[in-house]
């Protein structure tokens, strides 16, 4: 794990980059900040997560990092031991997490629950939609450090989603007061969404996604097939992280829209 520090004194602040090997564009946040050295009105911690996947270039060495939380400095795996780690330094501070996906394009943030901090930076940061994850929370980063907001920054490992995740960067930085002199003013009608249930995915070797991420699927209408079969919506849902190859066992989640922020 890679740390660094804008700003003198114990940080409230942390932008993490990288949990996952596979995503470096939350790395190349960090080393951009770091190439800009802004002046700060508050110290941040700037940390690179899981160096040793992404010289590896694969989402992670032994288990998921964003399902090792809280972890265990004896633990059996790399991860295990570097989620307590994190947890250990930073589970007092306020946190961004960049992240990246298959399954959109532009940035939205994940939160465990919605929360006066969470109204507060979500509408500032320049995202599409936020997502309460509900009980999707099991082993993640919120576990350890429970005043945390991820960010998917757009697809993994494009050029875009590394911009992204420096704006975002910037823009979290700004509306918790370490740059004030970056801080957005709060969008107008922040859609949010509370995750309900994973997709799960029969055995196949062809997948298909036919629904849009954060569109509403009716009841009847078939979303997603599994070699050429159809699935089809008992009821009605909005997607979240649905793609065909995005994870495993589950083409994404369904959705419920429970209001805007702020």
């Amino acid at each position: 794990m890679r740390v660094e520090q804008l700003g003198d004194g114990d940080p409230e602040y942390v932008v993490i980059g990288s949990i996952h090997g596979d995503e470096p564009c939350g790395m190349r946040a960090v080393e951009n900040l770091l190439a800009e050295d802004p002046d700060v009105e508050k110290p941040v911690a700037l940390v690179v997560a899981n160096e040793e996947a992404l010289a590896a270039g694969e989402r992670y060495l032994e288990e998921d990092l964003n399902r090792a939380f809280p972890g265990d400095p004896g633990g059996d795996t790399h991860e295990s031991r570097l989620a307590a780690e994190i947890g250990e330094r930073f589970g007092d501070c306020t946190a961004l997490s960049m992240h990246s996906t298959q399954s959109y394009g532009e940035p939205f943030a994940i939160v465990d629950r919605i929360t006066d901090y969470a109204r507060h930076i979500c509408p500032r940061l320049g995202v599409d939609a936020v997502v309460d994850a509900g009980t999707e929370t099991d082993g993640r980063l919120f576990e350890s450090i429970p005043r945390t907001i991820e960010v998917e920054c757009g697809y993994q490992g494009s050029e875009t989603a590394a911009a992204n995740a420096t704006r975002v960067a910037r823009a979290f930085l700004g509306a918790v007061g370490v740059l004030p002199e970056a801080e957005r003013p709060p969008a107008d009608g922040l859609p949010v969404f509370r995750l309900r249930d994973p997709v799960p995915k029969e055995a196949a070797s062809e997948y298909e996604v036919y629904a849009d991420n954060f569109t509403e699927v009716p009841e009847g209408t078939a979303f997603a097939a599994a070699d050429g079969v159809d699935v089809v919506a008992e009821e009605g849902f909005y997607p979240v992280l649905m793609s065909p190859e995005g994870y495993e066992h589950v083409f994404g989640y369904t959705a419920d829209r429970v209001g805007t922020l702020p």
